[in-house]
């Protein structure tokens, strides 16, 4: 490439490259999605189509970066993973972030109309991000633990005021006032005694949040075994989550993963494997992706 008089200004860009031997962590959150959530007429206080909407986003970066060992993802946010070992992109921290962000946007963009059919977008959403280092495995545990501690604490919250304001027909503030200083335990009895609802009977997927992790099933088509990222909704903060999965703290490859026989196997793996699946409007998808 030819030089020029006005080359001297790369002289002002600075390489902000991360520490070695520490677990890198890009989480992406909304820009006001409590906004972009209303404009869109979300259901409240869960929206099984926007939670698979991120899942699905959150798949295709994984797939993308291959250092991704784990991801998680609750309400309008995801945790990306990336093994403490990384060169990517020289561990350059801007670069890593803006990419996984942007792919991450981009592809929630893309993915909106397989998922909300009926629904046009009526503006793009935004999301931003930060990334953070973790020199230890307890330190990574325990900021996970943190983030499914918080998707606990926030989907009882929303679930108990939605139905105070959904079936108890309070407004909004009136469900607000209700809800301050309440403990745990308080909503818990509120929903029970109200409403007739036992908490621990919610979908899991709201509770706990979503785990992409990857895994080898075996393709019911053919029987052969085949390496995909599969969506768990299972307990981070227990030991017996990181027993069971022990490859992501040892940095290993995927291990083999025994679905369910009387399950269906979620949609975005169902295109991982390139196999024919059904949306909710029992229409027939057929969504062809690299692996």
């Amino acid at each position: 490439m030819a030089k020029s008089k006005y080359e001297y200004v790369k002289n002002f860009e600075t390489e902000k490259k991360l520490l070695p031997n520490c677990w890198i962590v890009v989480r992406i959150d909304g820009r006001a999605f409590h906004q972009f959530s209303t404009k869109h007429k979300f259901k409240k206080p869960n929206d099984e189509n926007a939670l698979a909407l991120m899942n699905r986003a959150a798949s295709v970066v994984m797939d993308e970066f291959k250092d991704i060992l784990l991801s998680y993802g609750q309400s309008d946010e995801y945790s990306f993973v990336i093994r403490k070992d990384t060169t990517l992109y020289n561990r350059r921290g801007p670069k890593i972030m803006t990419y996984i962000n942007s792919l991450f946007s981009t592809s929630y963009v893309y993915y909106w109309s397989h998922y909300f059919k009926e629904t046009r977008l009526k503006y793009p959403p935004a999301f931003d991000a930060r990334i953070i280092l973790y020199p230890t495995d307890e330190n990574l545990r325990d900021y996970l633990s943190w983030r499914q501690a918080d998707c606990h604490i926030n989907n009882l919250y929303n679930t108990t005021f939605w139905a105070l304001v959904l079936k108890g027909g309070l407004t909004n503030t009136e469900a607000e006032k209700r809800l301050c200083g309440t403990l745990s335990s308080d909503k818990n009895e509120i929903l029970f005694s109200e409403f007739n609802t036992n908490y621990n009977n919610e979908p899991i997927m709201y509770r706990k949040g979503t785990i992409l992790i990857r895994k080898r099933i075996k393709n019911p088509e053919h029987g052969k075994m085949r390496q995909v990222i599969l969506p768990l909704h299972e307990d981070m903060i227990q030991d017996n989550f990181w027993q069971k999965h022990s490859e992501i703290l040892a940095i290993k490859s995927s291990q083999s993963y025994e679905w369910p026989p009387d399950m269906p196997l979620p949609d975005i793996v169902m295109s991982q494997l390139h196999i024919n699946t059904r949306d909710r409007d029992k229409e027939i998808v057929v969504i062809e992706e690299t692996v």
